[in-house]
């Protein structure tokens, strides 16, 4: 069996982080549809039957990010998603050291489960130590395919 057109995939992106609908097929009118997805990073692969909690953080002012599920937090191009600005994460002031090879994105900002909507390998990898703000930035894409 084929997979799905890349119409199609482009539109299930835009379903997902831009929250417009696909003509006569879903749409975003749920009672409370989430207004914003949560990013994480990783220091190894969450793996798909992992949360957005498994191997999450590294330093104890780590927390998840919060951007806008609309056209002004995500850029969908060509079954491609990015974010529309840097994504930074809170500064490391403590002496803490190590590397996310990974991140995802969510739909929940608890410190220890969420769903993942998307994952993948962070490239470069970010080294975190102190005085370092771990960012991602608007090259940093997932893609369905």
């Amino acid at each position: 069996m084929a997979g799905f057109s890349d119409t199609f995939e482009n539109d299930v992106c835009k379903l997902i982080f831009n929250a417009v609908a696909i003509g006569n097929i879903a749409d975003n009118a749920a009672t409370a549809p989430l207004t914003n997805l949560w990013c994480s990073l990783h220091t190894a692969d969450p793996a798909d039957t992992g949360t957005q909690g498994t191997n999450e953080g590294g330093y104890a002012q780590y927390t998840r990010i919060s951007v806008a599920r609309t056209t002004l937090g995500w850029v969908v191009s060509t079954n491609s998603v990015s974010p529309v600005a840097n994504i930074d994460f809170p500064q490391n002031t403590s002496t803490s050291t190590g590397t996310f090879t990974h991140a995802s994105i969510g739909v929940t900002s608890a410190s220890t489960s969420g769903k993942i909507i998307a994952a993948g390998t962070v490239s470069p990898n970010i080294n975190f130590s102190q005085n370092v703000t771990p960012r991602l930035t608007t090259a940093s894409s997932f893609t369905l395919d």
